[in-house]
């Protein structure tokens, strides 16, 4: 379903927001001519967080995509979020759709409008939820697959933070990579948009993608960007998308070379030995664990201590600094294996009481 033929990622590629037919024709007019498109997206209807800013067009701006599509034989896809939008759509031939952020945290609106696909040959590509919910992003693929089967793809648009970030939304690649992990066969392509919410990180974003095998890039274009009623700072012209996507350096997921694949293989003889360490020093560290647990109940003292935990930041950030460690990485890495420690601690106190 989603290959291009061209040497470079699979590009879904259009306005954030219909703003007119004229608008529409100019920039797939612009993306056809410049070979820089596979599918044409625009949003139709805009969840937009406040009353007030531009909620689309809907239902007007439906014909309008439907005739480009007849005209310059090109795929379009739009934004559904009900099974009303579903069926408007449909009548418009419209066949290809994509879950937003802010439905796909509901399993409610995501079966909604799975049911109203059930019988079509709607392709649909499901947005990640707003907050970093791995299971809310493999629940809905699931949905979708159940009535669309291999027609089902995704996209990683980043998550909403209260931390500071360059990015509009911070990218938190693990994630998409373990969606990957659950479904092998499944298409993922990357909003590099959304997660960069400025033009001059799109590139950047684009990049990291393909360097972590994602095949698909959805990025917004307008033919007058400071212009747009919706977004504007993240949209670029399709000369700008020419020049981002002739600079990606693309990367293949292996190689032929049987000296790259020896060396390749020692590498990972070697990670794997080391993993097998680290696991080890972590059984024991949890070992440990279980006799502190025991201690503090003969002491009757409570699991959490906020003056441990502070300890165990700071020496361990500074170790990690000392080993060029980025503290982001230690700080999760031990919330991690603090939140071990204190389920086995509160295990271990409840076990013997219950005795």
């Amino acid at each position: 379903m989603w290959k291009t033929e061209k040497n470079r990622p699979y590009l879904i590629t259009g306005p954030c927001s219909a703003e007119s037919e004229e608008q529409l024709n100019t920039i797939a007019n612009q993306l056809v001519e410049d070979h820089l498109v596979d599918m044409l997206r625009a949003g139709i209807w805009k969840p937009r967080t406040r009353p007030g800013s531009f909620e689309g067009l809907g239902e007007k701006a439906l014909p309008w995509l439907s005739a480009i599509s007849t005209r310059l034989n090109l795929p379009v896809c739009i934004e559904v979020a009900n099974s009303s939008h579903v069926e408007l759509a449909l009548k418009n031939n419209i066949t290809n759709f994509w879950i937003g952020a802010r439905t796909t945290v509901n399993p409610f609106y995501v079966q909604e409008i799975a049911d109203a696909l059930v019988g079509t040959n709607a392709s649909v590509l499901v947005k990640n939820p707003i907050h970093p919910d791995i299971e809310l992003w493999t629940g809905a693929v699931e949905r979708f697959q159940k009535v669309s089967g291999e027609e089902v793809g995704a996209i990683h648009r980043g998550f909403s933070s209260l931390q500071t970030s360059k990015y509009r939304n911070i990218p938190r690649w693990e994630i998409p990579i373990e969606l990957k992990r659950r479904f092998p066969e499944l298409f993922i392509m990357c909003d590099a948009s959304h997660i960069a919410g400025d033009r001059n990180l799109i590139a950047e974003v684009a990049q990291k993608s393909i360097d972590l095998g994602i095949t698909g890039l959805m990025i917004e274009t307008h033919p007058n960007p400071d212009q747009a009623l919706s977004d504007a700072k993240q949209q670029v012209t399709s000369q700008s998308l020419g020049l981002i996507i002739k600079q990606l350096v693309l990367k293949s997921s292996s190689a032929g070379s049987q000296v790259f694949i020896d060396q390749l293989e020692e590498l990972r003889a070697q990670i794997d030995k080391i993993d097998e360490d680290i696991l080890q020093a972590i059984s024991s560290r949890l070992e440990l664990t279980k006799e502190i647990g025991s201690y503090k109940k003969d002491n009757n003292v409570t699991v959490f201590q906020l003056e441990r935990w502070n300890e165990i930041l700071q020496t361990r950030g500074l170790t990690g600094d000392r080993l060029h460690l980025r503290k982001e990485f230690i700080h999760r890495l031990y919330e991690t294996i603090h939140s071990e420690s204190i389920r086995i601690q509160t295990e271990v106190i409840e076990n013997d009481l219950a005795s």
